[in-house]
């Protein structure tokens, strides 16, 4: 039977205000359901934002150097459930283990590290130009924080904009991508074993255009952080611009390798064939084209041949299935309109 997964809001697992449902599938498999997510409406964004500003009442004044123990508990559940998280999220979306492996590497990494910035959360004093005067300056929480993030580092891209929010004494709303709801539910489920106070994190999942949106538009929430597509960046951008939010983008782009006569082959094409590759779908240090000079376009195509795709759980495979069907068609388009003559291009599906 399809287990039905919920949001995380006001300290509990709770349906969607919609009462609607999206599938989960494996890429590799579609007969393999995940689970069925809930697609959220702007009723459960006002529930989450309501929660964590009373979330963040508390967090905000937790002291810095026990906020960063709890992120410290976090990394260490992610070492012990390292090779668990990674093939639940190579079923998810579809990477191989080796990248999906990295990808918690991350998230331990992160934590790690904000746990000791929670000792380093240095103020400043600067000499004052009027007698009896002490000018001095130091850091505090903002508030709420919106988190709006990709499929493509389902675990990695949260942790690195929501273990510093959390660590500066913020509360955080999450938004994953459609395609990865899973590895977000179990980030937030090991967040709470760590000891995070349930209402300093909220789990909404839905679509962009909906919950991110409504997320992005609410005026008690003074931050956004996005990651993904430059075309939806722009327009989060000219939102949070014209309600003065303090707003970070990260948003798509391409990395293309031109190959020339006199190149190192061999070398040039583990780098064509690591870019070409990792990971499945979209991402910005993926090699979506590359171009070669006619000197070198037999061996550039070879990359095909040696990059063999299968099951991102094999343990052969060096290339693993698109993310979603979507994703087929835009490395073809992009690979075959970047480059002009004499270059020639070639394709990475």
């Amino acid at each position: 039977m399809t287990e039905t997964f919920k949001n995380f809001i006001g300290g509990q697992w709770v349906a969607p205000a919609t009462g609607a449902y999206f599938e989960n599938r494996n890429p590799a498999d579609r007969d393999d359901i995940i689970g069925c997510f809930p697609r959220s409406g702007p009723d459960d964004v006002a529930r989450a934002v309501a929660s964590a500003q009373r979330g963040f009442a508390h967090w905000s004044k937790t002291p810095a150097p026990v906020r960063g123990e709890v992120l410290h508990r976090v990394g260490d559940l992610l070492v012990e459930r390292k090779d668990t998280i990674a093939r639940a999220m190579t079923r998810e979306m579809g990477k191989v283990l080796a990248e999906t492996r990295g990808d918690v590497q991350e998230g331990i990494d992160t934590a790690h590290y904000a746990h000791t910035e929670g000792r380093r959360l240095f103020g400043r004093t600067v000499p004052s130009e009027l007698r009896n005067k002490w000018a001095m300056s130091f850091r505090r929480p903002i508030g709420v924080a919106g988190l709006i993030t990709p499929f493509n580092f389902p675990l990695a891209i949260p942790t690195w904009k929501m273990f510093p929010a959390l660590l500066c004494g913020n509360a955080v709303i999450f938004k994953p991508a459609e395609d990865v709801p899973h590895t977000a539910h179990l980030l937030v489920e090991l967040l709470l074993e760590a000891g995070l106070p349930p209402e300093v994190v909220q789990l909404v999942h839905g679509e962009g255009s909906v919950v991110g949106r409504a997320m992005v538009e609410h005026p008690d929430v003074p931050v956004i952080s996005f990651t993904g597509s430059t075309e939806t960046g722009s327009i989060i951008g000219a939102t949070c611009g014209r309600m003065h939010k303090r707003l970070s983008l990260e948003m798509g782009g391409k990395n293309a390798m031109i190959v020339m006569d006199d190149a190192d082959l061999d070398l040039a094409l583990e780098g064509v064939c690591g870019g070409r590759s990792v990971p499945p779908g979209s991402a910005a240090p993926r090699r979506a084209a590359w171009s070669c000079t006619s000197g070198c376009t037999t061996g550039c195509c070879r990359c095909c041949a040696i990059a063999p795709a299968g099951c991102g759980s094999g343990p052969a495979w060096t290339s693993a299935p698109m993310s979603d069907r979507s994703s087929t068609k835009a490395p073809c388009k992009r690979s075959s309109t970047t480059w002009a003559s004499p270059a020639r291009t070639a394709r990475a599906c």
